[in-house]
């Protein structure tokens, strides 16, 4: 196998997402891809924990960067140079709550992705991170939410979308229940993802179309059971 995928990660809080990556690619047995820099919104998030004690290089956005409610510019200089300075062939945006400046997305166009926390283009846009996706999804009624993940494009949640995960909306969910099973996803579908990514399975079409050879979830069905809210199964 040629040279895994350098793999940067951009991120706001806690970093679970992150950490599934590291578990695969850096500490586990897949050697597809490496997560070789981590870049925080801010300091004394625990996702720069996790990098560090994984050996990853972390670095946080410059306080005048941090304090600016949107400074493209600071942004722009300070994430070009890291990512460039550790030759970082795909970011990933994991959490992570700053707007990415657009001359930093037209570097990375088809090679920065996003995870987002419902079935996009629902319950997506500006402001829309977190636990208020799950309320949104909750108020409204719906049956069904999941996971999206997409190409970062200069618009927030309308990049092409690179894979989705349904799952079931309990009758007795609030945000948090919701969150956490939605979360569950998340930790295993992001790192399919890059390793399909890493392995050369994913296309831009020339209609702006994410297409998959072969496709990355195949014959799968979901199901959700007393006491397996999330699976799936292959059909044959």
């Amino acid at each position: 196998m040629s040279e895994p995928l350098r793999v940067g990660v951009l991120a706001s809080g806690s970093g679970s997402n992150l950490q599934a990556l590291l578990d695969r690619f850096n500490l586990g047995d897949d050697p597809s891809a490496r997560v070789v820099l981590v870049v925080g919104s801010r300091p004394g998030i625990r996702a720069l924990d996790r990098a560090r004690e994984a050996g990853v290089r972390a670095e946080v956005l410059p306080a005048t960067v941090q304090n600016s409610e949107e400074d493209p510019e600071g942004d722009e200089a300070f994430l070009l140079r890291r990512l460039g300075a550790v030759d970082v062939q795909l970011v990933v945006l994991a959490g992570y709550l700053r707007l990415i400046p657009a001359s930093v997305v037209r570097a990375f166009w088809g090679r920065m992705i996003n995870i987002h926390p419902a079935l996009l283009p629902s319950f997506g846009g500006h402001g829309m991170y977190g636990r208020r996706v799950h309320e949104a999804v909750i108020d409204r009624g719906c049956k069904v939410s999941g996971v999206t993940i997409h190409f970062v494009s200069e618009e927030y949640d309308r990049g092409p979308i690179v894979a989705q995960w349904p799952i079931p909306v309990m009758e007795d969910d609030d945000s948090d229940a919701l969150a956490a099973r939605v979360l569950r996803v998340e930790h295993r579908l992001l790192p399919a993802v890059v390793s399909g990514i890493a392995r050369g399975r994913l296309s831009l079409s020339s209609a702006g179309r994410a297409e998959w050879v072969p496709p990355l979830c195949g014959a799968e069905t979901f199901r959700a059971g007393p006491d397996d809210d999330v699976t799936t199964r292959k059909d044959g």
